[in-house]
């Protein structure tokens, strides 16, 4: 994964793109009808059920807005919610509670959206010892969201984008001219530019398997879309020489029966591609 700093980064980036995207040169129906020293309260309302994320991401988009607010935290991110709950208060200057409103609602229904679905994968495998992890499989622009949202609900992330892991899937390795040349290729070009990243490679059937197990320096090997007596098969060849991965269409319905064949990881872009935002609302209160 991206360091700290990075991270961070990208939710500067995130926060600074969305307001200038719906602010614009100004949040003209606030300015039209609230003085600009009105102050105000408003509750952050939980209209569903779930686990909340993106609380803390609420506290540094309105620290962005106006670090004059202040925020009360009732309930913190990770925790099981329900509809009436009330998550936090944040009081100030109303214009400002009304110009960050709309990042904050969508931010949070869509990172709550997400810990929840991923929250019921961790459900699904406890009493094994494979940990679910998200992909690539992200909204563009908001990828450091939606990654921050899977580790709230209990997931792992997988590499954050295409700079700080080695991934040789399929095409790659058909380009590559095959499986060994792709791996001997790579360890090359990581030694010459003095890199130290992760290689994870692909495999499509048992005999590729074999194959990425006589070259060494592979991290991981990714078991995709086999079947369940395949996947047993390949966790056997591959007797903890590397860590192993299940991917390809897993679901809430198959994910315990990959844990179960004995793999370190399951894989699904579920988590982030295919989730119904949360429920929730910022409701001014009456002073």
């Amino acid at each position: 994964m991206i360091s700290k700093y990075l991270f961070e980064k990208e939710l500067s980036i995130i926060i600074a793109n969305a307001i200038r995207e719906d602010v614009g040169d100004g949040d003209h129906s606030s300015l039209a009808c609230i003085p600009y020293d009105a102050v105000g309260e408003a509750k952050l309302l939980v209209k569903d059920k779930g686990i909340i994320a993106g609380v803390e991401f609420a506290k540094q988009i309105f620290d962005f807005v106006d670090s004059t607010l202040e925020i009360e935290v009732l309930i913190p991110d990770g925790e099981k919610v329900k509809y009436g709950d009330v998550c936090f208060y944040v009081s100030g200057l109303s214009q400002s509670i009304l110009k960050a409103e709309r990042l904050v609602l969508n931010a949070m229904q869509r990172m709550s959206a997400i810990a929840t679905k991923t929250n019921e994968f961790v459900k699904v495998l406890e009493g094994t010892n494979t940990k679910v992890l998200d992909t690539r499989k992200t909204t563009p622009g908001i990828r450091a969201l939606e990654k921050w949202a899977v580790k709230i609900g209990g997931g792992e992330n997988h590499r954050f984008a295409l700079y700080d892991m080695i991934m040789l899937k399929d095409n790659h390795i058909d380009f590559a001219g095959g499986i060994t040349k792709a791996i001997d290729a790579t360890k090359a070009y990581l030694e010459d530019h003095r890199m130290h990243l992760q290689i994870i490679v692909e495999a499509r059937n048992l005999k590729e398997i074999k194959e990425i197990l006589k070259s060494d320096g592979v991290h991981r090997i990714l078991i995709d879309n086999f079947n369940y007596e395949d996947t047993k098969k390949a966790v056997a060849l591959i007797n903890g020489k590397c860590k192993t991965e299940s991917s390809g269409g897993i679901t809430l319905e198959t994910a315990r029966k990959y844990a179960e064949c004995g793999v370190d990881f399951v894989s699904t872009g579920a988590i982030t591609h295919s989730v119904y935002n949360m429920d929730l609302s910022l409701k001014a209160i009456d002073s």
